[in-house]
């Protein structure tokens, strides 16, 4: 199933926005390179009209939990506003914010120096 369409599914830009935080600070754990990778990928899918990422890429590369959610995701956008506001609720509350270990590394680095 193309993805493509994605960036036309939302109420507006906001709530897209509010999406992509919930992929960036919630989905996409650094810990897991491949896999945040491929939640990236996704970041970047609801912003433009061409291929990413495809459903099989995510299937293969995201873990059973994280997978449950973008699923979810791509049903409510492809259903109601309302379905996604209720996603971005449900993920908030499942999923704790990931830290990002890179950025907190480059702080250190730079502290050290």
């Amino acid at each position: 199933m193309s993805l493509t369409d994605l960036r036309t599914g939302f109420r507006d830009d906001e709530q897209r926005s509010c999406v992509q935080s919930v992929i960036h600070d919630r989905l996409a754990d650094d810990r897991e390179q491949p896999e945040c990778r491929y939640l990236m990928r996704l970041w970047w899918q609801l912003l433009m009209p061409y291929a990413e990422v495809s459903t099989d890429e995510l299937s293969r590369n995201v873990s059973g939990p994280k997978l449950a959610a973008v699923e979810a995701l791509l049903r409510a956008v492809r259903s109601s506003h309302a379905e996604i506001d209720a996603w971005i609720v449900a993920t908030e509350r499942d999923f704790p914010v990931a830290e990002d270990r890179g950025h907190a590394a480059a702080r250190e680095r730079a502290g050290e120096l």
